[in-house]
């Protein structure tokens, strides 16, 4: 175990040419640098802010959604029938024809009740509007929190106008407990992302979006240990600028507030591309690759350092290319349209049955999916849902 210790903390990997763990386990009095064992502290504060979503969802989240006349209310159960659920649990939740004729002659049902009985199968277990109200109020609460503290820290600091700053007597740079706590609840807050997102909504992009919270922990976590921890805030600053307007916007959705939600959507896509495709790769990536590589020059975990944050970039790409697909669906239909990141039960599932013998008219059908819907904003944090 020590043998492995001492590989994985090799000073030649973590720290620039000439640096020792050493010449940083011993600062002057009243001076703290950082140190690797400082982050094990986000584990337990994981557990408490996951203890306080619950807290905050189940009472205050609830109350406010009640308060829109967002109800909690369970839709249409399938009737119990255990031929059907075994087939639904262990063979397919959306069988095709040739299941649907044999199911249909085992339980002498007509085709078009058994597809009625998968349907509202399905749809029973999709979340509820009230539900995904409550996690967007927590993660908007949570955003707004952070983006206003990590402001109001950084508006103090001189490497939020210089970010040369970042690297002038690098690594010997004290670690101030508001940085600290700045640094601590945001890993805590993405580990606790992290080992929620199997029990949250799921997502067509939920490998995307684990992928992320790994990436976003593993960058925190690194920048800490070789004492990045400044430029790593104007990171986790630019991230938190436009998460809280997403899940804003979600909110207005599922109040079914039209013009609120289309705004908030505007504006979000507007700071979203303002702050990742403009202001990270400008400012923050400039700094990281070239201004730290005048001050201190690369070594091994420098590289490793800008890899994840390229590959971060990449991921806003790919997430300002879903942005700009519901963009231009508003514009075309005068309003936001589907989510490209919607639940995994999606709208399309809730298929008209034209064999029951009343099919939809052109009017209901219009209220479903064309003017008269609401917007379903998409989420490419950060939740989070983001976020780095």
């Amino acid at each position: 175990m020590a043998a492995l210790s001492a590989w994985f903390w090799n000073e030649r990997f973590w720290l620039p040419h000439n640096v020792t763990w050493a010449d940083l386990a011993d600062p002057a009095p009243g001076v703290e640098y950082p140190k690797p064992g400082h982050l094990l502290a986000a584990l337990p504060l994981a557990l408490g802010i996951f203890v306080v979503r619950i807290f905050f969802e189940r009472f205050i989240a609830s109350a406010c959604a009640r308060a829109l006349h967002i109800q909690a209310g369970a839709g249409r159960r399938a009737q119990p029938n255990a031929v059907l659920e075994k087939v639904f649990t262990s063979i397919t939740k959306n069988p095709d024809s040739r299941h649907l004729d044999g199911l249909s002659k085992q339980l002498d049902w007509e085709v078009r009740k058994v597809q009625r009985w998968f349907r509202h199968r399905r749809n029973q277990d999709k979340p509820s509007t009230h539900t995904k109200f409550c996690e967007s109020m927590w993660r908007f609460s949570f955003y707004l929190g952070i983006f206003i503290y990590g402001i109001q820290f950084l508006w103090q600091t001189p490497w939020m106008w210089d970010t040369r700053h970042c690297w002038y007597g690098y690594p010997y740079q004290v670690m101030t407990p508001g940085l600290y706590h700045y640094y601590i609840t945001e890993l805590a807050f993405y580990w606790s992302l992290m080992f929620s997102q199997f029990t949250d909504i799921k997502r067509k992009d939920f490998l995307i979006m684990f992928i992320h919270h790994l990436a976003t922990v593993s960058l925190i976590s690194f920048s800490y240990a070789n004492n990045m921890a400044r430029v790593g805030s104007l990171v986790l600053c630019v991230h938190d600028a436009s998460d809280f307007l997403l899940e804003a916007a979600k909110m207005a959705n599922y109040a079914k507030s039209q013009r609120v939600c289309d705004f908030l959507f505007i504006l979000f896509s507007v700071v979203f591309y303002i702050t990742r495709l403009v202001i990270f790769p400008i400012w923050v990536l400039n700094s990281t690759m070239f201004e730290s590589w005048a001050i201190v020059g690369p070594y091994p975990s420098w590289w490793l350092f800008n890899v994840l944050l390229l590959i971060l970039q990449v991921m806003h790409i790919f997430w300002s290319y879903l942005i700009s697909r519901i963009a231009y669906k508003a514009i075309m239909r005068g309003k936001v349209g589907n989510d490209v990141r919607s639940d995994i039960e999606s709208s399309s599932d809730e298929e008209t049955d034209n064999t029951e013998g009343h099919k939809r008219s052109a009017h209901n059908s219009k209220g479903e999916n064309g003017t008269n819907g609401h917007c379903a904003t998409a989420k490419p944090r950060t939740h989070n849902h983001t976020s780095w």
